[in-house]
């Protein structure tokens, strides 16, 4: 996550609204009504109606979070999402109208933060973009430090991810995901207690959470190897079991089996 949204988040505390949202939606009444919900609420707002305009404004305006259609004309929602993840972290909350579950896990794999179907009820869609806002500041105000084990190294001031002096390009969601894994090393997290530490009392969904994780597997195999395995307990959450561990009795199997069902996972259950 850029310093800039940081700065931003602690100037907010003091009262100073300075919070930008790039809002990209091709139909004029819904944008209209959408930035002046949004505006009610004291966010700044800047506008597109296309994947090319919200990918300049994107550049220009540099937005705090961006608030993003899915049918866009010309390059579409899920192009933007690619282009932006290529070289930042910038939040992004995907408003869509799309019902097809497969574009959803679709944008949640390019690495969209989180989800809201259209018409959806303005007050969902507020405290959303605020939930996302809050758990960047936690992040700022609890000052986690940063981690490294066997040359995984993840900085949660930068939201900086490097495995073998290379960058890995996680979105704020994932890294969350991923730290409270790793602080958590060889043993089971529930997957109750991810949805409470990275999407905070509003929960998440199930299927959003294991899209996440299949990302973060094929984000991490870099020079196809991985620092670590991350396996599926079924029923009860997730494990993260570093490469220089000793396998449990029996882990070999389950690690195995979970990785093999992972291009599988995001539509199956926990």
């Amino acid at each position: 996550m850029s310093h800039q949204f940081i700065n931003a988040i602690r100037d907010a505390r003091w009262g100073e609204q300075v919070i930008k949202i790039l809002l990209v939606e091709d139909d004029t009444d819904v944008r209209d009504l959408t930035a002046y919900v949004l505006r009610r609420e004291r966010f700044v707002v800047v506008e597109a109606s296309d994947g090319a305009q919200a990918l300049r404004r994107w550049k220009t305006d540099r937005p705090d979070l961006v608030l993003l259609d899915l049918g866009l004309p010309g390059a579409d929602g899920f192009e933007v999402i690619r282009r932006i993840r290529a070289e930042e972290e910038t939040p992004i909350l995907v408003m869509t109208g799309r019902k097809d579950a497969q574009d959803v896990l679709r944008a949640f794999n390019l690495g969209t933060d989180d989800f809201v179907p259209k018409p959806c009820e303005f007050r969902e869609l507020t405290a959303r973009i605020r939930a996302i806002l809050r758990r960047a500041q936690a992040k700022v105000e609890t000052g986690e430090p940063s981690v490294q084990i066997d040359g995984l190294r993840l900085d949660p001031e930068a939201y900086e991810v490097t495995w073998r002096d290379e960058c890995v390009r996680l979105t704020p969601t994932e890294f969350r995901i991923l730290y409270l894994l790793i602080t958590n090393a060889g043993h089971v997290v529930p997957a109750s207690r991810l949805y409470t530490y990275v999407w905070g009392s509003e929960g998440a969904d199930a299927n959003a959470l294991r899209s996440h994780i299949s990302h973060l597997r094929r984000k991490l195999e870099v020079g196809g190897e991985a620092p670590g395995a991350i396996s599926s307990i079924p029923a009860v959450g997730y494990i993260f079991r570093r490469a220089s561990e000793p396998a449990a009795p029996g882990s070999a199997a389950l690690v195995a089996a979970t990785r093999a069902v992972a291009p599988q996972e995001a539509g199956s259950a926990a």
